[in-house]
């Protein structure tokens, strides 16, 4: 147990910052899952658009490393362009 004022406070920090962090890292997953299960063309395209967003959004603020985003952006988008195959 911490003694001192300055590390009942890191405690404190670091409880808020690790809740933060996985609400955002849900929010990523959840988003991706999305995407990865649906096969209707044009609910994949609005659904990759929010996830694509959220992935930018997370790898600006740092919560997550460029490329990771890069390559789940990837991903994505290979889902969305062999449905876009598929159903042509």
């Amino acid at each position: 147990m911490a003694n001192h004022k300055s590390a009942k406070k890191r405690i404190r920090t670091t409880a808020r910052r690790r809740k933060v962090n996985q609400m955002t890292e849900s929010k990523i997953k959840t988003s991706i899952k999305k995407v990865l299960s649906s096969t209707d063309k044009t609910e994949v395209e609005k659904l990759y658009k929010e996830a694509v967003a959220i992935l930018d959004r997370s790898s600006v603020k740092g919560k997550i490393p460029k490329n990771n985003a890069s390559r789940k952006k990837a991903a994505l988008t290979k889902h969305l362009n062999g449905l876009t195959v598929a159903t042509a």
